[in-house]
């Protein structure tokens, strides 16, 4: 806990220092996960505050990052939440909703192709992902009313720690549910040159057990709901604490200093720890093969001997020798 790592099986310390491959979620483990509402494209003859104000009551039923950035801006501008009924979270795409007797769908783009609804604004799309924003497609009788650009921020250290992974020759993934060129203008960013994007949870999951079967060692680190199949579906899940409670016990490793900095310290504590076990086995063996047969007077012919009582003092430091040295873990 003094690392910020809470590791819930003892063989993850060991295996941690074999992982070969980081598979990161996108929003809330590569970015923040605040959300903020940055680009409106609003094709009705609504205000716009009128647009969020359907949307963010919509989403105040969900539990996703994306939809607390406009449950914060209803809060925000003090606007009421309408009356929702009849809401189906579906993972992976987005919800369904009637307001008024209203039927509306929010989500990603994956939601247009499972409704079979057309997208005749791609220019406006292309604009919108471009400028690194996540998309959210409002959808009102087979027909796009609106997209709205949700923006986050990358986090500080998360260029630092893909590069050092990078320079132990560990892959790196992206792997999101997010519009194809925002996810790749984020991964840019950061340094990560392999992004698998417009994935639905299943797939993610799929994706993680393909990586295992070409002999890789996985790490993959997500936090929210949807993430939780991959995390699980890993050599090693990590969460970070800012997660949902189900992706927290889906991981075998939780961050709760929210630093993916974290990641590294486990990877070093991982060999060092290894080492030290080998040490400590080493000196216990040394001590037990030389200081036993002389006790016991095996060398007593050739003129050496020991009292047994000293024996067991030479024991005592044996002993002693391996929790110093393991000891020395601290320090990291």
């Amino acid at each position: 806990m003094k690392s910020g790592i809470l590791i819930k099986k003892s063989e993850i310390l060991e295996n941690a220092g074999k992982v070969d491959t980081v598979v990161f979620d996108k929003t809330g483990t590569l970015t923040y996960g605040t959300l903020k509402i940055a680009q409106i494209m609003n094709y009705t003859s609504q205000k716009e505050e009128e647009l969020l104000q359907l949307v963010g009551s919509i989403e105040s039923k969900s539990t996703h990052p994306i939809g607390k950035a406009f449950t914060d801006y209803l809060e925000e501008k003090k606007i009421p939440v309408r009356n929702v009924e009849n809401v189906e979270n579906i993972a992976g795409f987005g919800m369904t909703a009637t307001v008024e007797q209203e039927e509306i769908i929010l989500g990603n783009a994956k939601i247009l192709e499972k409704y079979h609804i057309g997208n005749p604004h791609k220019e406006d799309e292309k604009k919108l992902a471009k400028d690194g924003n996540s998309i959210v497609y409002v959808v009102s009788k087979k027909e796009i009313i609106a997209m709205i650009g949700v923006r986050d921020r990358v986090r500080k250290e998360a260029k630092e720690v893909v590069k050092e992974l990078t320079n132990r020759n560990i892959e790196t993934i992206m792997l999101t549910g997010d519009h194809k060129e925002t996810a790749e203008k984020i991964a840019k960013e950061i340094g990560i040159h392999k992004v698998i994007s417009n994935v639905v949870p299943l797939e993610k999951t799929n994706i993680i057990r393909k990586l295992k079967q070409e002999n890789k060692f996985v790490m993959m680190c997500g936090d929210g709901i949807n993430d939780s199949p991959a995390l699980a579906s890993a050599d090693i899940g990590v969460s970070v604490h800012s997660g949902t409670d189900i992706a927290m016990d889906s991981s075998n490793v939780i961050l709760t200093k929210n630093d993916l900095n974290s990641i590294i310290r486990l990877m070093n504590i991982s060999k060092k720890t290894l080492r030290n076990i080998k040490q400590n086995l080493f000196w216990a063996f040394f001590y037990n093969c030389f200081m036993i047969p002389i006790a016991m007077g095996v060398l007593k012919p050739i003129g050496i001997s020991i009292n047994p009582m000293l024996a067991s003092i030479a024991m005592v430091f044996s002993s002693i020798t391996v929790i110093l040295n393991a000891l020395r873990l601290r320090k990291m």
